[in-house]
């Protein structure tokens, strides 16, 4: 017994569906949101670490001959804590206002996280989210700016 092809199966039809990738959407959705958030996150904290990393690196050779004694603790200087004065250390290379600008660049990858959060939402017009987002961004700049 010989099998004979089926004839709506020798003659494949052609599908309405088109061949090759789903054309893209121009519109701000959430997994495009998402995939921005993500990368936000991951360039704020490699960028921080990295800074952290070369002012440890200079603090290390400015300080590597000298007796360090653990009886006694000496508080950082109380001008790091202007940002005048920190950018003034900046510019002069100091290595430990290279440090705390590092810290500030990571304690800025969250704020600056929600500070995206905010401008997405308003894109997407979804109100609610808009005005969660900006009570969290007032809150936690409030806590920054307060000093607390």
């Amino acid at each position: 017994m010989t099998m004979q092809p089926d004839p709506a199966e020798s003659h494949p039809t052609t599908s309405a569906a088109p061949s090759g990738p789903p054309p893209r959407s121009s519109a701000f959705d959430d997994a495009r949101m998402d995939a921005i958030m993500g990368r936000l996150l991951q360039v704020g904290v490699l960028l921080a670490a990295s800074v952290v990393l070369a002012g440890g690196v200079m603090l290390v050779r400015t300080h590597a001959g000298e007796r360090v004694d653990y009886r006694s603790f000496i508080a950082r200087p109380l001008q790091l804590r202007h940002p005048a004065a920190l950018l003034r250390g900046i510019a002069a290379g100091d290595a430990a206002a290279i440090v705390q600008l590092g810290i500030l660049l990571l304690v800025a990858t969250p704020i600056g996280r929600v500070a995206f959060a905010v401008v997405a939402f308003a894109l997407e017009r979804d109100r609610l989210y808009v005005a969660v987002s900006l009570t969290v961004l007032a809150v936690l700049l409030f806590g920054m700016l307060r000093g607390g």
